[in-house]
């Protein structure tokens, strides 16, 4: 009884001085494992800024909440944490250092509808989507996977941007054009362009486990025009929709009545 006492507080001097050790060396290794992450994720975000994505700095998750610490947030972990992230929002290599190190547990967008544009469409359309495009041979661009549940499990296409024209009663409105506080109303496929937003990868996500976004088909793609992509796309998410008619009746495949 008097060795297991002695153990416990450390009397015995050896079995203490391994136990330190332990403990330090368990600090060492958490520390190299989050420098690597840390800059893996600032590579990645250096990468994507690199081919023109412009990034501006977003809210993070704090376990099931949103880091803004705004009761009730709509779009936990997926919003910028700026109002002015479009004008924020850069390519510009030392500044994205500095948020990425400033900021690390930080999530970044990028801002759509100025080099490129983004489909987003529910997981399980999107893989079907991507094989079929795969099959055909089409040019897919980058490609980004929401790895989360029910509504937030979607997957991105990145393509190139319709443009911004000089004369704006020539610029071609859609019904899929998806903003960010009209998000809800576009469970199908939705068509961030000019004033939207996507996270960018690496990202992670509120929730039980690793959720997170990360890219399927890196920056290292050319950006394709979005038309070769639609009627696949539109396509994959009306057969979606058709498998899920009878469990919920409020997912279309996209916005059809004007």
């Amino acid at each position: 009884m008097g060795d297991g006492i002695g153990r416990f507080r450390g009397t015995d001097g050896r079995t203490s001085r391994e136990s330190r050790l332990a403990q330090w060396l368990r600090r060492r290794t958490g520390t190299a494992d989050t420098q690597a992450e840390d800059s893996r994720r600032e590579d990645l975000l250096l990468a994507a800024a690199a081919v023109g994505l412009p990034l501006a700095p977003a809210a993070h998750p704090v376990g099931f909440r949103c880091s803004c610490e705004r009761i009730g947030c709509p779009t936990p972990a997926t919003h910028p944490v700026s109002f002015a992230w479009q004008t924020q929002s850069t390519t510009d290599r030392s500044q994205i250092e500095r948020w990425a190190r400033n900021q690390p547990e930080a999530n970044f967008i990028t801002a759509t509808g100025m080099i490129h544009d983004v489909l987003d469409v529910p997981l399980e359309a999107g893989r079907s989507a991507l094989d079929r495009l795969l099959e055909k041979g089409v040019d897919v661009g980058p490609v980004a996977e929401y790895d989360a549940t029910g509504e937030q499990a979607r997957m991105l296409f990145f393509t190139a941007t319709r443009g911004t024209p000089e004369d704006e009663d020539e610029w071609w409105p859609c019904e899929l054009d998806c903003h960010p506080e009209t998000m809800d109303e576009h469970p199908g496929l939705r068509w961030h362009c000019r004033g939207s937003y996507v996270l960018v990868p690496p990202a992670r996500l509120p929730g039980d486990g690793d959720r997170h976004v990360a890219w399927l088909r890196g920056v290292e793609h050319p950006l394709p025009d979005p038309l070769t992509l639609l009627e696949t796309l539109t396509d994959a998410c009306a057969r979606y929709a058709d498998e899920r008619e009878h469990t919920d009746h409020h997912e279309p495949a996209w916005p059809l009545g004007r």
